[in-house]
């Protein structure tokens, strides 16, 4: 069962996404917060699998929220729920720790395999924001260097974690890579984690992006 918070400032839409939820026999909806505050207190309670953050929200704004929740509760998984697909504050998401990106007007199979995604400890973007993802972060906007930069960056890599690199940056999940390499989720927990540090870069999805440009994964 996959555990989850779910904040919005709007109750009809935490009633929408709740109901639309409650059709997949894997998740659960363990509490609901209206505000970046609540959502917090409320994570750091119940340690869920995956928190859905709304951006606008009271007295702390969603996406500070999960700066918040990645600091000191590092092992949740966060999801951007938003109306908003602005490059401002899709880069705040990406540096806050979020793994995960989503604009409310997409279909809830969509929301269905970002959750799982997530909680399974790989990354996912909606289309829309892959596309600018790739456009913009690849090319040095945010905090991505370039193809010359990420290529330093991986060399500074072990081998096996430049395998393990290239797997996370093809958007496989934990589990799937533990199981193409024949080692325990475990390690490859540990590995992602090493990787993390050595990049210097915040989460999975950063990760993702250096290695495309470093070329560990075919474009296509």
């Amino acid at each position: 069962m996959i555990r989850v918070v779910l904040a919005d400032d709007e109750p009809l839409i935490r009633a929408g996404v709740r109901a639309v939820l409650a059709a997949e026999p894997d998740f659960d909806v363990v509490a609901e917060a209206c505000d970046g505050h609540e959502v917090v207190a409320l994570t750091r309670a119940h340690r869920p699998d995956v928190v859905l953050l709304d951006i606008v929200m009271p007295r702390l704004d969603g996406l500070s929220a999960a700066a918040e929740i990645h600091r000191t509760v590092p092992g949740t998984g966060l999801i951007v729920l938003t109306t908003f697909s602005e490059d401002e504050h899709i880069v705040r998401a990406f540096d806050g720790g979020a793994s995960g990106y989503l604009l409310k007007t997409g279909d809830p199979q969509e929301l269905f395999t970002a959750i799982r995604a997530v909680a399974g400890g790989a990354a996912y973007l909606s289309p829309k924001i892959a596309q600018w993802a790739i456009r913009r972060l690849d090319t040095g906007v945010g905090r991505t260097s370039g193809a010359a930069r990420a290529r330093e960056l991986v060399d500074g890599l072990t081998a096996r974690e430049r395998e393990v690199l290239a797997l996370v940056g093809s958007g496989l999940s934990n589990a799937e890579i533990a199981r193409r390499l024949h080692v325990v989720e475990g390690t490859v927990k540990t590995f992602v984690s090493s990787i993390l540090r050595g990049l210097a870069v915040p989460n999975r999805v950063r990760a993702a992006i250096i290695a495309h440009e470093a070329g560990l994964v075919e474009r296509g």
